[in-house]
């Protein structure tokens, strides 16, 4: 199919990371996100790309999880000088989360300071469900993607001379119906290409009641030896979620409420009390609850881990206990400390809520665990798995392969093509061919 633009993906193509794709349209310039790999994915170098970053004219940002927005500092130093656009939500969660990421970079303070300063100026955050005009007579939407809060996907319009109008959606990362504080997806228009995204192409998660009910399953029996169970989770999303979810489980008493949970994360407290500012942008289910005077974010025996030093007094701390810390596929963060130091304890677990990408040590721990004497390393250290290790990936913040039919299956017409981007090669196979039998014209990845 002939498209009026030239698409080129720069990330995430067939990577379930490191998303960032181009769009060069009659002079103008547009990058959809600019996310950093994770494991063994790699991204195009910015000197490889089509035109400079200071040819960029708009990038758009679906979310502000670090696979879709990690390289912007690397864009802005390479002379990115555009207008950044994304919804209300992720610019409140934007400089948060890249403040972090360099925070583990050589840069220095003025350096970081700088930054901080050049996206704050270039960002714009703007309304769901409204059409707004950018230069030659493009026009973009932004609507609700269900998969963190301020996540979308994006609807462009390009002036085309046979048909008027061409008309391509970038999925974005496609959140599940029925979560947590989220509104669920919306229903997509009409569009010429569909950019959609793979990560579960090839499997359906649990419904939302089996998998609280699984989770407090799993909790109750992990915690009868007085263990701890750790769940790495990323700071953005993932941890507000299991917040709660664990909240709900206590509240029904399905769950001990003595038992203490610990937030072991600096960056994922500080993005919980903006999910807590941004209540505006919740569910009808959540906002209830709030209106009633039960915070779902808050609940007793909740504690947020601050400083190094109480991070390093709760490691020693004996269980029964639950820590929640990053990062989610343990490629750094507090909670790589803590199983260092107790993964070879029987008496704990590691309960996986979330896809663990290859080369990274979350993905290592998963696959060794299903052999005899697996083990794990951290910083040179070789660690038994001797803890029970457990995955629900019930909780995973992207749409399952129903999901993604769903969101395909809603459209009032059926796109003219479709491209499956962010998403391993096997699982983007199976997915293709699901969608040909449903008489989908699918674009191939070889």
């Amino acid at each position: 199919m002939k498209y009026p633009f030239d698409l080129i993906h720069l990330g995430g193509e067939t990577t379930v990371t490191g998303s960032c794709h181009l769009i060069l349209f009659s002079g103008i310039n547009i990058m959809v996100d600019c996310g950093l790999p994770t494991g063994h994915e790699k991204s195009i170098s910015l000197s490889s790309m089509p035109v400079k970053p200071s040819d960029i004219n708009y990038l758009f940002i679906t979310h502000a999880h670090i696979d879709h927005i990690g390289r912007i500092p690397e864009l802005i130093d390479a002379g990115f000088k555009g207008e950044i656009i994304c919804a209300h939500a992720t610019k409140a969660l934007l400089q948060p989360m890249l403040d972090d990421g360099l925070s583990f970079s050589d840069r220095s303070e003025k350096e970081k300071q700088n930054i901080h300063e050049k996206i704050d100026e270039l960002v714009w955050g703007f309304e769901y469900n409204e059409t707004f005009s950018l230069k030659k007579g493009v026009t973009f939407k932004l609507n609700h993607a269900g998969h963190i809060l301020g996540s979308c996907f994006i609807r462009f319009e390009f002036p085309e001379k046979t048909k008027g109008v061409f008309s391509v959606i970038f999925s974005g990362d496609l959140g599940n119906t029925n979560t947590p504080i989220l509104p669920d997806p919306d229903k997509p228009d009409p569009c010429d290409l569909l950019i959609l995204e793979s990560t579960y192409g090839d499997r359906n998660h649990q419904g939302r009641s089996q998998r609280t009910e699984k989770l407090g399953t799993i909790l109750n029996k992990a915690l009868s030896d007085n263990g701890k169970v750790f769940i790495p989770a990323f700071a953005l999303g993932r941890t507000q979620e299991l917040i709660y979810e664990i909240d709900r489980l206590k509240t029904s008493k399905i769950i001990d409420s003595s038992i203490p949970v610990f937030i072991d994360s600096p960056l994922g407290l500080e993005i919980t009390k903006i999910y807590s500012r941004m209540n505006e942008f919740w569910d009808e289910e959540s906002a209830d609850l709030l209106k009633k005077g039960d915070h779902p974010l808050d609940f007793k025996n909740l504690y947020a881990v601050e400083n190094h030093q109480h991070h390093q007094k709760l490691i020693e701390m004996p269980g029964p206990s639950i820590i929640i810390a990053g990062s989610g596929m343990l490629t750094g963060g507090r909670m790589v400390s803590h199983l260092e130091k107790s993964l070879d304890d029987p008496k704990n677990d590691v309960l996986f809520v979330g896809f663990q990408a290859k080369g990274t040590p979350g993905r290592t721990i998963v696959e060794q665990s299903r052999t005899q004497d697996g083990f794990a390393r951290f910083n040179g250290h070789k660690i038994p798995i001797n803890a029970r290790i457990h995955i629900l990936y019930g909780f995973s913040a992207h749409a399952d392969q129903a999901g993604l039919l769903n969101f395909v299956d809603s459209m009032p017409e059926k796109p003219g093509s479709i491209k499956l981007v962010h998403g391993e090669p096997a699982v983007q196979n199976v997915l293709k061919h699901i969608l040909e039998k449903k008489d989908y014209p699918v674009i191939s990845n070889e």
